[in-house]
């Protein structure tokens, strides 16, 4: 399968690129900063760009079967407004060249998923995660509008932790307190969700 990974450089989108190298897909990253992945440059066929670019984004999906978005701020609490940018270029870069599935990286507590948070986590998510969450719930509207075969997923709050493969994932998951999951575990289920019909037009909260 030709994949095309944004947020490849990023630790959760990074877990992807190796998934899919040892499966044996063709994988395309756009980054805006290609040297992060000089490590796999015979490998992996990487784009200079910008994922909020509808251009860059159109250029690095020609020839995609499939676009998985692993888009992060990091560790900082402002969004300024990167999940909305780069949901409009994603959307209007699939409709020009073609591409219809994306698998897409939110966070639990987001949108609708916000009712089913426990205590403990709507405190953090109305509070200093507030803008961020803001940003990602508009973003996600205009996916869920797109006529895009979206899957969007949710986890709980990630850690560096090494892969555990019994994660938990369903539509809507009981919480209690503030549980975890791995980044290398989410992207587990995003690269297998990839491959399958199973989670298309679906929410995906994970956690352990």
């Amino acid at each position: 399968m030709n994949l095309l990974i944004l947020g490849a450089t990023g630790p959760t989108g990074r877990h992807v690129v190796d998934l899919a190298l040892r499966s044996g897909d063709r994988v395309t990253a756009l980054a805006r900063r290609p040297e992060a992945l000089e490590d796999l440059a015979n490998q992996v066929t990487v784009v200079a760009g910008d994922a909020t670019s509808h251009h860059d984004v159109a250029k690095a999906m020609t020839g995609q079967d499939v676009v998985i978005s692993a888009l992060g701020r990091s560790t900082s609490v402002r969004a300024d407004d990167l999940f909305t940018r780069a949901a409009t270029a994603v959307i209007g870069a699939a409709e020009e060249v073609g591409v219809s599935r994306l698998v897409w990286l939110s966070s639990f507590g987001v949108g609708d998923t916000f009712r089913s948070a426990s205590a403990v986590q709507k405190v953090m998510y109305s509070t200093f995660l507030r803008n961020i969450y803001a940003n990602k719930a508009v973003s996600e509207k205009a996916i869920r509008s797109s006529g895009l075969d979206w899957t969007l997923v949710y986890p709980t709050m990630l850690t560096k932790g090494p892969a555990k493969g019994g994660y938990r994932v369903g539509e809507r998951l009981p919480m209690k307190g503030n549980p975890t999951i791995s980044r290398a575990d989410v992207a587990d289920f995003m690269y297998k969700a990839a491959h399958s019909p199973e989670w298309i037009h679906r929410d995906a909260v994970i956690t352990d």
